[in-house]
């Protein structure tokens, strides 16, 4: 067997190694274990890893041997744990939810189990998807694999440090708000959130149903695209997906030189870092070298979008969240009454932010206030929505930065809720209106004058609704895959 060097590795290059017999599925299961083995311990990306993966990769191999391995066959994967595996615990990283087994695979799983995806474990994330740290984890927090006193980003902090670590060639997350695309953005990775619909959300435990969207975490801009490609399509058991076809092709041609739009004036609101500043500038200089044309645009109502967004995320999680009453399943405690049950369930088995965001959405929810909050956002909604898809008339993408500031170290933010909610500014647009939107590395920064550890930064690519591969060609040639 050839030495595997898994930090050059991508889908193909393993691929190709197993079909030809360089490796096996088993050893490259066992060099990722491997690995977990020697940083998880201080990284902390894992919740569970599955005892099960070499018996995967067994079963990998025995597919290239009668000829039916498909692409991902034999690819080591992480999952974020709020991702239904059969037979798997699926914790959501809550104590209320410690001992829950899924009983069925979400509709991801499935497409993948059917490709032959070696599943390594479940990674941690912030409480029920709510969060930008993954400090709010029952279980611990996770740390930045290039910095460990700093955050690995949230909420699929777990999956995005996997894969940058080297613990896993790709990884699932969810995106609410920038779940994916943020921890991508503060861990050097390429992360997607897809077109709302295009991926089944069935078996994604619910945290804001009209914002959640299930996609890939990966090393490189090709590997997020055979992992989306792998996972997408119309899903009898989620009525909310949509067909390859309900928006249209929608890709450039090779000779077509697209158009990127800058929202500058929204740039200008200021809490932007120096740091993210640069290299944002630098992107925009390499997409003009490429061919690239940039134009400003304007989105008159995105000064909006972060409030609006936050009214909406608490609402729907006061909604989604009820049902972990302590009765059905979950975390149990008695009470003197059964009403007393309930409260002390519910106030033990969720944390601090779960529970100060079921508090808010029943506010804006409540009567009297339902109007003033609840309707307003969704009516503000719709008009941003209507900003993006009037720029996307001039434009075939969208720069910004993923998020306002390199990653930020552990415990800085934690205690200072509208802080953490401002580093999703930029992020939280391609949820309130349903469309693509991909983080790739823009280079690295040093996070002080004596020259210590180098931490990454990111821009974000946003595109119309249905034109993921207008993303994948832009990031491809940005990153020179």
């Amino acid at each position: 067997m050839k030495k595997i060097d898994i930090a050059q590795l991508t889908i193909q290059k393993a691929h190709d190694a197993m079909k030809s017999g360089d490796f096996t599925a088993v050893d490259l299961a066992t060099v990722y274990l491997e690995n977990i083995k020697k940083l998880d311990s201080e990284i902390h990306a894992y919740l569970e890893v599955f005892t099960d993966v070499i018996e995967q990769a067994e079963a990998a191999d025995a597919r290239f041997k009668d000829g039916t391995a498909t692409l991902l066959t034999g690819i080591p994967c992480a999952v974020k744990d709020n991702i239904l595996i059969r037979g798997r615990i699926s914790s959501c990283a809550s104590k209320m939810l410690e001992k829950y087994v899924a009983t069925y695979d979400a509709t991801a799983i499935s497409k993948l189990r059917a490709e032959g995806v070696v599943f390594i474990g479940r990674t941690n994330m912030d409480e029920f998807a709510m969060g930008g740290s993954t400090e709010n984890s029952a279980f611990g927090v996770t740390k930045n694999p290039h910095d460990v006193s700093r955050v690995p980003g949230g909420t699929s902090g777990g999956s995005a440090a996997a894969i940058a670590a080297n613990m896993a060639l790709i990884s699932l997350g969810s995106d609410t708000g920038g779940s994916i695309r943020q921890p991508s953005a503060f861990c050097g990775v390429v992360g997607l959130k897809p077109t709302y619909g295009s991926v089944s959300r069935y078996g994604l435990t619910a945290a804001v149903s009209s914002l959640d969207q299930i996609g890939p975490i990966t090393r490189t801009v090709a590997d997020a695209e055979i992992l989306f490609n792998a996972i997408r399509g119309k899903d009898v058991m989620d009525g909310t997906t949509i067909s390859e076809t309900t928006y249209g092709e929608k890709s450039a041609s090779k000779n077509a030189k697209l158009t990127i739009g800058i929202p500058r004036a929204f740039m200008k609101l200021g809490g932007i870092s120096p740091a993210v500043q640069d290299a944002f500038a630098a992107a925009e200089l390499r997409f003009k070298k490429l061919g690239y044309t940039i134009v400003d645009v304007d989105l008159p109502n995105n000064a909006f979008a972060l409030p609006v967004y936050y009214i909406i995320n608490f609402a729907e999680v006061s909604s989604n969240l009820s049902r972990f009453d302590g009765v059905r399943y979950g975390f149990h405690k008695d009470g003197t009454t059964g009403v007393e049950d309930y409260f002390e369930s519910r106030a033990e088995g969720f944390g601090r932010e779960a529970r100060r965001r079921i508090l808010l959405g029943t506010y804006v929810l409540s009567s009297g206030y339902y109007d003033a909050y609840y309707n307003r956002a969704n009516a503000l909604r719709r008009l941003i929505t209507g900003d993006f898809n009037t720029a996307f008339k001039k434009v075939d993408i969208l720069m910004t930065p993923t998020a306002p500031s390199p990653a930020f170290k552990i415990g800085e933010k934690v205690s200072d809720p509208v802080a953490m909610y401002l580093e999703d500014i930029f992020t939280v647009t391609a949820n309130l209106t349903g469309l693509p939107a991909m983080s790739i590395p823009a280079g690295m920064t040093q996070v002080d004058a004596t020259g210590n550890p180098s931490i990454p930064l990111a821009v974000q690519l946003t595109a119309s609704h249905g034109a993921e591969k207008v993303l994948f060609q832009a990031g491809k040639d940005f990153l020179g895959e």
